[in-house]
């Protein structure tokens, strides 16, 4: 164990192999790290946190603060943080509510500056949160899933699988796997085909996965009937998981973003463009809506 001599570690707090810490570290016990973790300075990792192996984690990084909650919590539960992952500058990781839950991050995920996981949220494997990501309590985020600069989610939200929210969104409703949340509107803009063909799925695949998409998202059909729909027809794979999606949650569903009505320029182009006082272009701004 390498480590400054201005750090401050518990001997109550388990280091393992090769780790190295940082000066003005704390510490505290009963926290866990594993091999060769890499730790900056000014970071502290407080009683109830466990770090998997090779993450790294950067200046002013707080792992396992207490949950903010108006409610005084006096049994706070686990963070449980994987292995590899990149941990950056800030980045704000708090504790399950109670004892018998946890907060837990996965497994080669990236949190850059400032990102912040609140009490309660699950995260998988391979996620990216971009700077100044906000996650509210009890949040779910799925493997591989890309959330935007600034963007912040609700509590109790669901974030699917390869899921894409664009910087600045507001997501204050379940995000289905394998889509885009648009940063501007907050809505849905189509599948995430990038990411798809990033994850290695099929191209058949994807095809089935639109189909299904579009099933739920243009069929015109009732809640209930499309969510039966996409059960009897997308049985197995990743459209099936596109369905089953549906089938849970408690915030409802972001819905897709449609494009506006085509505006006839022509007419206020041609009306400009022959010098034609305001009162002669009034009509033709009219007629273009």
């Amino acid at each position: 164990m390498a480590h400054d001599p201005l750090a401050r570690i518990s001997r109550q707090a388990h280091v393992g192999v090769g780790v190295s810490i940082g000066p003005f570290c704390v510490i505290e016990p009963g926290a866990s790290i594993g091999d060769r973790c890499q730790i900056a300075a000014h970071v502290t990792i407080k009683s109830g946190v466990t770090l998997g192996s090779d993450n790294v984690v950067e200046e002013g990084a707080v792992l396992g603060g207490r949950p903010q909650h108006l409610n005084r919590i006096e049994n706070p539960g686990p963070v449980v943080i994987g292995d590899r992952n990149v941990l950056r500058e800030h980045v704000t990781i708090h504790q399950a509510m109670h004892a018998d839950g946890e907060t837990r991050i996965g497994s080669e995920c990236l949190l850059m500056v400032g990102a912040h996981v609140a009490h309660d949220c699950l995260i998988g494997d391979n996620v990216v949160l971009t700077n100044n990501v906000l996650l509210a309590g009890h949040v779910q985020v799925g493997d591989r899933a890309y959330l935007g600069g600034g963007s912040a989610v609700h509590q109790f939200c669901r974030v699917g699988r390869i899921a894409m929210v664009g910087g600045l969104a507001r997501v204050a409703q379940d995000v289905p796997p394998f889509v885009m949340i648009d940063g501007d509107s907050s809505l849905l803009v189509g599948l995430n085909r990038i990411g798809l063909k990033r994850a290695g799925v099929s191209p058949e695949e994807v095809k089935r996965i639109k189909e299904a998409y579009r099933l739920y998202y243009r069929s015109g059909l009732g809640f209930d009937e499309r969510t039966e729909l996409l059960g009897e027809r997308f049985r197995t794979g990743a459209a099936a998981e596109f369905g089953d999606f549906f089938r849970g949650g408690s915030r409802g569903f972001v819905r897709e973003r449609r494009a506006p009505a085509s505006v006839a320029i022509r007419p206020i182009h041609d009306a400009v463009a022959e010098r034609q006082t305001p009162d002669e272009v009034a009509p033709a701004i009219k007629r273009a809506g």
